[in-house]
């Protein structure tokens, strides 16, 4: 593997070094039969460049396939150096703005050098890179990994490793943790910046257009910073979340022990809390009868609760019961506290089974807790992170590893870095042989070479479980924030260094429209049946005609 990973790399370059030479061969720009090149002035002085149709597809093959090469080098690298070094700071920070930095280099080159003309001529390929991507991820890649990983849908959810429904456009698809969720509506977050620098334009005050440029560029960081904090934190905000959802799990059984003892009574006709009833079973309850309900008892009403999926902790749960009804802080309950503290689980129960409706207090009763019941054990399922194969396995050799990880990225940087401005001039040069906007070429071409995690995510849909799909959209929807809040940082400090004109509501409005169509399917359902992917890839050529269309129809732009 490290001899083939060698040949990758001296491979482009010799082809590089071959073509260099036959720089001083000039023939008519019709001669498109064969790939040469005309003399023209050499990037770095001596990387080779074309002014003909072919020589300028020869170019960019050879300059994506360095990128590509360059972004699998940063991402492998960062994958085992996150396993020796683990989440943490490297983890939530420094590595996944390592992951975009092919992205942030290509827009760099399309504006930091030449006249200020040139770079405003230019920079449309750096934005053709950051709206591609997120198109490109958001619906080829996304649709693609349905189709890759699909398994059949029963009771809502998808069973691993099952596809007996083949193609069934409802009967088959994927399934998503409620963690991806999150990831989604995290995405969506992340185009705020995106709205703020199409501000002036949209209300007609042109004058405030590089102020908009700065304040989104600073939206932008500090989007950055938080995004890498969650990261950081990520662990603890996910047993956070878990502990929540153990606690209403405690609320329920609970209450479903109470109904159990009164005979469903809780609630009256009117759906209100039956405090008469209440107050019989707290006398029932007060064993010593000397009007407080003490942890010991508590602890004899909460043995009944079954939590299986998870380890409770029933001194832990008597605590939570405590904590929720005792306002007067003395560690035991009298018979207001007992009876305001179920009366205020009975309501949030009822707003969490709303619509529930039944013709006596019983079925009423039953209804409202057994939903209630229903939805927090569903939760809890969605928030219990089981382990599988996918765990790290013990890195051997920490030197050697850690060694070869910093120098894969090392070398990754140094193949971005270098092959960022050629890959550019490649692009405006075939536009300009093609008469095709370079927007467009880069659109479609460039963000299959920066995108390393599009053949990872299609490998993790293929083995057709919850967990891996999980994985697979998380990876997806973090590359879309990324780019979304560094990339378009790195692009808008670049048009506010170099005084360049902000001229992109179409770019930004179909990168929005994507994100938002994209991120509010993701964000509340966990379940994706197959007709979605073909949602997902209409959206692919239809951005690209409405940018055709308020651009070179309607002159929007």
């Amino acid at each position: 593997m490290e001899k083939m990973s060698v040949l990758h790399f001296l491979l482009p370059v010799i082809l590089l070094w071959l073509v260099s030479h036959v720089q001083t061969r000039k023939i008519e720009e019709n001669s498109v039969s064969d790939i040469v090149f005309e003399a023209v002035q050499y990037t770095y002085g001596f990387l080779p460049c074309a002014t003909t149709v072919w020589g300028n597809v020869f170019l960019i093959l050879v300059y994506v396939y360095l990128m590509f090469l360059g972004a699998k080098l940063l991402s492998n690298g960062s994958e085992i150096l996150l396993q020796i070094l683990g989440p943490g700071i490297i983890g939530g920070l420094f590595l996944p703005i390592l992951s975009s930095l092919p992205d942030a280099t290509i827009i760099l080159a399309s504006g930091v050098s030449g006249s200020t003309e040139e770079a405003q001529s230019q920079v449309s390929v750096g934005m053709g890179l950051l709206a591609g991507s997120t198109v490109m991820l958001l619906t080829l890649l996304w649709g693609t990994c349905i189709i890759a990983g699909k398994c059949d849908i029963e009771n809502s959810t998808t069973v691993d490793k099952k596809d007996t429904k083949l193609f069934s456009l409802a009967g088959s698809g994927v399934s998503t943790d409620i963690w991806t969720s999150y990831a989604a509506r995290i995405m969506m977050i992340s185009i705020i910046p995106f709205i703020i620098v199409q501000l002036p334009e949209i209300f007609g005050a042109s004058s405030l257009s590089r102020a908009a440029v700065l304040v989104s560029f600073i939206v932008s960081i500090c989007l950055l910073l938080c995004y890498s904090l969650y990261q950081i934190f990520q662990p603890r905000i996910q047993k956070r979340r878990i502990a929540y959802a153990m606690h209403k799990r405690v609320i329920s059984g609970l209450l479903q022990q109470l109904r159990a003892r009164t005979l469903g009574k809780l609630v009256t006709e009117e759906g209100k809390p039956n405090t008469a009833v209440m107050e019989k079973l707290f006398e029932k309850l007060d064993v010593d009868s000397n009007g407080y309900l003490s942890p010991a008892e508590l602890r004899a009403l909460i043995i009944g609760i079954q939590i299986e999926e998870v380890e409770m902790n029933m001194d832990d749960a008597v605590d939570k019961v405590i904590e929720d009804f005792d306002s007067s802080r003395d560690s035991k309950l009298d018979s207001a506290e007992f009876i305001e503290g179920i009366s205020k689980w009975l309501r949030r129960a009822r707003r969490a089974a709303a619509g529930a409706h039944a013709d006596d207090d019983i079925s009423l009763t039953s209804r409202l807790l057994s939903n209630f019941d229903e939805r927090t054990e569903q939760q809890l399922d969605q928030l219990v992170d089981q382990e599988d194969e996918l765990a790290v396995d013990d890195v051997e050799n920490e030197k050697w590893n850690t060694a070869k990880a910093i120098l894969m990225l090392l070398l990754g940087t140094a193949i971005a870095a270098i092959t960022a401005d050629p890959l550019v001039d490649a692009v405006d040069n075939f536009s300009t042989a093609t008469s095709i906007p370079s927007f467009f070429v880069s659109f479609v071409i460039l963000p299959f070479a920066c995108s390393s995690e599009v053949v990872s995510c299609l490998m993790f849909s293929s083995r057709k479980k919850k967990r891996t799909m999980s994985l697979t959209y998380s990876e997806i929807y973090g590359s879309v924030t990324m780019g979304n809040v560094l990339s378009l940082a790195v692009f808008l400090g670049l048009v506010y260094v170099r005084q360049l004109t902000w001229d992109f509501f179409s770019e930004v409005l179909v990168t929005v429209i994507v994100c938002v169509v994209m991120g509010a399917i993701a964000s509340f359902r966990t379940t994706f049946p197959l007709w979605m992917s073909f949602l997902a890839y209409a959206l692919y050529p239809l951005s690209l005609l409405l940018v055709y269309v308020l651009d070179y129809v309607l002159g929007l732009s």
